[in-house]
């Protein structure tokens, strides 16, 4: 190993490093007043274009004329009303599919679509939405476009589908039994981050009769095999198929930064208190879970380990907190105002005190506080409560049981009696009722350690609710009265629901009166809250986020509240991630969707900043096999090449060890190992990055630093041997020379029109030839410019390149096969591997390297 790091040589190639997006503009649409803000489109969706316009719009010159609906938004309501002229061969007619990035106007360019169908005389559309309050968000988009004569109803508010009239639907009623309607003439997504959430777009006819799939699944198949890049073909052949179009606003002047948060010593105490309780509970539910049948086993464990998670979960968003207060208030001073993001608030909880109080309340709650609801009850049932919040999005709980059995308040979960076990099952209760006693002792005691309810301390840390704009679907909250007293108060005004409360707060928010919002999950769609140039707050957005969500798409939905079009200036993005390793979870969730839809990454995979999410994605297949590899590492069914952290106290092995035992502690291994475990299929990455949580704070932090360094070593073994998948890239994004060799042209007939596949054979040189370089050598004069050999040898021969002076002790250097290296190499490193030689030492090894890497990967020699 010690050898290999020696020789581990950083080839730094610039394998397209061009700018990911590119200014939009509609190329084949002349009508419209152009955008308010300036639009863009990722590279390879800009270097197709879209197909020629057939359809004649019907919307009034004057909606056009005034801007109503901007150029970009007319562009996408005429291809989608052309697509939907298309019949596909299965005989249904054709979809499409809008995926604008939040803020660009997705509703106002549905509700354009609706009018422009209302016009040609088809007066009935389905509007399918994820909340009740964003019926008012499409009646506005209506008005705003002058289109107010087009009524709109809630489903569930109308016993028969008018034929003249225009339907709002929420997700919630699909969920309920109105999935039968579910018949989508116009659509609205923000697009698809993976290829298996397209399932439901069977009517763009990619997949089907007449097309190359003959089903989804053989579609998701061909996608997921050939990586990233072949999503970004689909999402190309889409738009040039006419039934795709993605646009989002652009990042300039966006700013975004990950805080690290540190953990105290009185923190990290209580937290390994609770790691070691968590434990205790798994032996006591691993006895209880015997006695039961499959089917009960499985719902007992979902919700053990959804309440594990949630337990943890509160108590990383806790440790955050008193840095968030801190950099709030640096930030106002300096004449901004802040945004924060949460998706939990806690109220459940609460609610429970309350009851268990008779309605009264004189202290913070801590959300997580553990509940002794689980008993053994006579006649052989377990009675689990989840206290899952309104506001909290599905636990991931990574067990078998389906998301749907987490969602009810209570799950009741009867033994199975086979040969009438009851005089058993009185002595185990005996047996567990122990342990039950026991361990309720113990969260007792931690029970008076554990952190506030975040929401209600951020509000009173703010000077209360008078200071704070609270937008979440709670109903109540905890608070601070002025003589010092804590009281729970309802958050309804009088005359107004709490959805009414949620808009009156947004307003006081936007118009000055409150300089701090914090929105959850349930205020997080639709919601607008940038610094509009039409609002009298028009101060620099702060948006902090204190807890990522747990589905991506949500994410994505809340950034885009504070980064929309009019605003005055672009927001601030501050991600909050403690040094706990486990919480790296909640970040993977997200940066793999958000490396997915290059949005907050700039769309660039490769970034190394500290704006970039995608440094947290590890569900993948890299970190499947790290994952792998730790595992049968730590089980010492391997020798694994890469070592355990080099400070862990005592070593090697009592690293290995104590590892073993935490992760037995958090489920990932049983304690008696069966001989089949397979470790690759019983412990998959949400499983893993779940559990650790779990862990003590040390046995954590360096069980995640040894996955990492195993997830690190697989991506650099990739990418010297050319395996690594970076998706589409820029070819010469220099001065590189690209000769065509060979072009072959396919034909593609299929849905919705006939077209032709062109097949490019293509050979891209991006080395430097002697006399090139020798030329260049002539020009320098500095001490450490010229040409360079390495101390070791690649193959048969050393190295060799050319160094010219950069900033400060940085040398730019250049090289045979790749020419200018993309980054600056710095003096000190540079001299610790190479020496440096006269012109006539380095031409042979120069022109023998040129060459070979004509038809060779340098790494071949490695």
């Amino acid at each position: 190993p010690e050898e290999e790091e020696e020789a581990d040589e950083e080839e730094t190639e610039d394998l397209g490093h061009a700018d990911t997006y590119a200014e939009y503009k509609p190329s084949k649409s002349t009508i419209g007043v152009s955008h308010p803000d300036i639009v863009v489109e990722t590279n390879t969706l800009s270097s197709v274009p879209p197909p020629d316009i057939t359809y004649t719009l019907s919307i009034p010159p004057s909606s056009i004329s005034s801007g109503l609906l901007s150029a970009l938004q007319l562009e996408a309501i005429i291809y989608a009303c052309q697509q939907h002229e298309v019949i596909l061969q299965n005989g249904q007619r054709a979809g499409f599919l809008i995926g604008d990035g939040a803020g660009v106007g997705k509703g106002r360019t549905v509700a354009g679509i609706i009018l422009e169908s209302f016009l040609k005389g088809r007066k009935r559309a389905l509007w399918f939405s994820v909340s009740n309050d964003l019926k008012y968000d499409a009646e506005r988009d209506l008005r705003d476009i002058d289109a107010p004569n087009i009524p709109v109803f809630a489903l569930n508010k109308v016993c028969e589908l008018n034929h003249h009239c225009f339907i709002f639907i929420c997700i919630v009623y699909i969920r309920s039994g109105f999935s039968r309607f579910f018949c989508l003439h116009h659509f609205r997504s923000t697009g698809a981050s993976e290829p298996k959430n397209m399932i439901y777009m069977s009517r763009l006819g990619i997949w089907g009769q007449g097309t190359p799939f003959k089903t989804f699944d053989d579609f998701l198949h061909a996608i997921e095999k050939r990586g990233v890049g072949a999503m970004e073909i689909v999402a190309m052949d889409m738009k040039v198929s006419g039934m795709y179009i993605a646009r989002q606003l652009s990042f300039s002047g966006v700013s975004f930064r990950i805080e690290e948060i540190t953990l105290d010593k009185e923190f990290k105490l209580v937290y390994n208190k609770a790691a070691r309780l968590w434990a205790e509970a798994l032996e006591l539910f691993t006895t209880a879970a015997k006695t039961l049948g499959l089917a009960s086993r499985k719902s007992l464990w979902g919700q053990f380990w959804s309440s594990h998670q949630r337990f943890f979960k509160y108590l990383c968003i806790a440790a955050k907190v008193r840095r968030l207060v801190e950099l709030a208030h640096t930030e106002m001073q300096h004449g901004k105002c802040i945004v924060i993001g949460l998706q939990s608030t806690g109220e459940a909880r609460t609610r429970e005190v309350l009851d268990e109080n008779d309605g009264r309340l004189d202290r913070f709650v801590s959300a997580a506080e553990l509940k002794s609801s689980h008993r053994v009850e006579v006649g052989g049932v377990i009675k689990i409560s989840d206290d899952s919040d309104s506001d909290s999005d599905e636990i991931d709980s990574d067990s078998n049981s389906s998301p749907e059995s987490l969602q009810d308040s209570d799950d009741v979960i009867f033994l199975n009696h086979i040969n009438g076990p009851a005089v058993i099952l009185c002595v185990f209760s005996a047996k567990l009722e122990e342990l039950k006693q026991r361990l309720l002792g113990k969260i007792a005691e931690l029970g008076k350690e554990l952190p506030l309810n975040t929401l209600d301390e951020l509000i009173d840390r703010f000077g209360g609710p008078e200071k704070v704009s609270e937008m979440t679907g709670r109903k109540g909250r905890v608070v601070r009265r002025p003589d010092g007293s804590v009281r729970y108060e309802t958050r309804a005004e009088q005359g107004l629901t709490i959805d009414h409360v949620n808009v009156r707060e947004k307003e006081r928010f936007m118009n000055g009166e409150k300089l701090i919002a914090i929105i959850s999950e349930a205020a997080s769609s639709g919601i607008s809250l940038q610094a509009d140039k039409r609002v009298q707050n028009r101060r620099r957005r702060v948006h902090m986020t204190l807890e990522l969500p747990w589905s991506a798409d949500r994410a994505i939905q809340q950034f885009g509240r504070t980064h929309r079009s009019n605003q005055v200036t672009a927001p601030e993005y501050i991600f909050l991630i403690s040094e706990l390793a486990g919480e790296r979870r909640f970040a993977s969730i997200v940066a793999k969707r958000l490396e997915s839809l290059g949005a907050l990454t700039h769309g660039d995979r490769r970034a190394t900043e500290s704006r970039d999410l995608s440094q947290y994605n590890f569900e993948n297949k890299y970190g499947t096999k790290a994952l792998d590899k730790i595992t049968k590492a730590i089980l010492r069914q391997i020798d694994n090449k890469v070592l355990p952290p080099k400070s862990y106290p005592g070593g090697d092995i009592i690293f290995f060890k104590d590892m073993k035992n935490g992760m037995i502690d958090v489920g990932i291994f049983c304690k008696e190992p069966r001989p089949s475990q397979n470790t690759e299929k019983d412990c998959t990455i949400s499983k893993f990055l779940n559990r650790i949580l779990g862990m003590e704070v040390h046995h954590q932090n360096s069980l995640f630093q040894y996955f990492t360094d195993n997830f690190d070593y697989l991506i650099n073994k990739d990418k010297k041997e050319g395996k690594y998948d970076m998706g589409i890239l820029d070819l010469a994004p220099g001065n590189d020379e690209i000769h065509e060799e060979t072009q072959e042209k396919f034909l593609t007939p299929g849905n919705p029109q006939e077209g032709q596949v062109i097949l490019y054979k293509i050979s891209v040189d991006r080395g430097m030839p002697w006399e090139e370089a020798c030329s260049k050598a002539e020009k320098l004069t500095g001490e450490y410019e010229g040409f360079y050999l390495s101390n070791k040898l690649r193959g048969n021969q050393p190295c060799v390149l050319l160094a010219e002076q950069g900033r400060g002790r940085n040398l730019i250097l250049f090289k045979p096969n790749i020419g200018k290296q993309a980054h600056p190499e710095n003096l000190d490193n540079l001299l610790l591997r190479y020496y440096k030689v006269t012109p006539d030492e380095a031409k042979d090894f120069w022109e023998s390297q040129f060459v070979f890497s004509f038809t060779n990967c340098t790494h071949a020699n490695w």
